[in-house]
């Protein structure tokens, strides 16, 4: 019988994937909380409630996810401005599940405080390679959604008569060299640094951009006062949420790897790309601005060896699962063990072991995965990939 086509898809296109997979997510207590707890809702779609759930969780064991104005540990204030990081560089399954996009949206929007703040969907595609050669999209015709044809620009339009809500692709100022605000630089562009780091050879960037509601944002300084010309750095917040996928040079596309859409590849000399196997996102990562919370998007995955970062309709697989923690080493850990590579085994793919971070060879994921925990570590940020450490907590729609 034939397929049916779905708005956004071209005719013919197989939009059902490679299967549907149940995963046996387990549990494990280990009598307290610690800082790399893994949050894990199985049976969702992205569009329903399970980052609803999720929240809830964070807000039972995990320290909580909103924070109110007398300042407890939650993630989001009632009047923070907070960047989606999400990916943009691919569509179809590629990119960051548009859905769930929507649905983190709404949890902020949620706050029980009320939220005054600012939501913006954001990545940079490096303006190079991608689905169409030029980088990355946040309007592409297909995407990974339930309607392929909602795309992040229209997640963030959705909202907009209600808050503020918009989308930025950083593609469009990657190549643009600037200095900061307090620099009396108003352009946006990406502040880069002179020189090499000398643990991982990075040469460290980040983006520096006015939104469409006149909020200007240095993502390594917080949010800037143009009257009393100070930054307010805890008032910026970033939610990581990258789709689970295998990569070609890296092993896994993940929590650690998504901070290659935070980077000028281009304006740095390429040493971002070439450092993730030398732990630079870890650099990146503790020397710019770490996420407070991070969001495995991982309802449909590429789980082909050597085949990501692209993800096509057809190659994808539904494992209708998501998983968060303020750890993104173990996040990534969890979650190419057992996501990635349970999917990639139930559907018998060989040549796993490139996307194992028990794999102890030079080149592998896991080499990379330490050093860049390493970086963390060293910045003060939690980073494990001792598994046994770390509670895992699961619930299921």
């Amino acid at each position: 019988p034939s397929v049916p086509v779905e708005p956004g898809t071209k005719p013919g296109e197989n939009i059902s994937g490679a299967g549907k997979i149940d995963l046996p997510l387990k549990e494990r207590f280990l009598g307290k909380p610690t800082p790399s707890d893994i949050f894990v809702v199985k049976g969702t779609n992205g569009a329903d409630d399970g980052f609803t759930r999720l929240v809830q969780m964070i807000e039972q064991d995990g320290g909580g996810f909103y924070r109110s104005v007398e300042g407890d540990d939650g993630i989001v204030g009632s009047n923070d401005v907070v960047i989606i990081k999400v990916n943009s560089q691919w569509d179809q399954r590629g990119g960051t599940n548009t859905d769930l996009a929507g649905s983190i949206v709404s949890s902020i929007l949620n706050h029980p405080e009320g939220f005054t703040g600012e939501i913006i969907i954001a990545d940079n595609g490096q303006a190079q390679f991608g689905s169409s050669g030029n980088g990355g999209s946040l309007e592409w015709r297909n995407n990974n959604a339930l309607n392929p044809s909602q795309s992040m620009t229209d997640i963030a339009a959705d909202y907009r008569d209600r808050a503020h809500v918009s989308a930025f692709l950083w593609d469009n100022i990657t190549k643009s060299k600037v200095a900061e605000f307090s620099d009396e630089d108003d352009r946006d562009g990406y502040i880069v640094a002179d020189e090499r780091t000398a643990a991982t050879r990075i040469v460290l960037s980040y983006p520096k951009f006015t939104t469409i509601f006149g909020t200007k944002v240095s993502f390594a300084n917080g949010i800037w006062d143009p009257v009393a010309k100070t930054y307010d750095s805890e008032r910026l917040v970033v939610i990581n949420v990258p789709v689970l996928k295998s990569h070609a040079i890296y092993g896994v596309t993940g929590a650690v790897k998504h901070y290659m859409g935070v980077v000028s590849d281009k304006l740095s000399g390429h040493t971002a790309h070439r450092s993730v196997g030398s732990g630079g996102m870890g650099t990146q990562i503790a020397q710019t601005r770490a996420p407070a919370l991070n969001v495995i998007d991982a309802v449909w995955i590429n789980p082909r060896p050597g085949n990501g970062p692209s993800a096509s309709y057809s190659i994808a697989a539904e494992t209708n699962v998501i998983a968060a923690s303020r750890d993104p080493v173990a996040l990534d850990t969890w979650a190419s063990i057992n996501i990635l590579i349970a999917a990639a085994e139930d559907l018998g793919y060989s040549r796993i072991s490139r996307m194992d971070p028990r794999e102890s060879s030079r080149s592998s994921f896991s080499k990379w995965l330490e050093l860049s925990a390493k970086e963390l570590r060293k910045g003060g940020f939690p980073a494990t990939t001792d598994l046994s450490l770390v509670n895992i907590l699961v619930e299921e729609l």
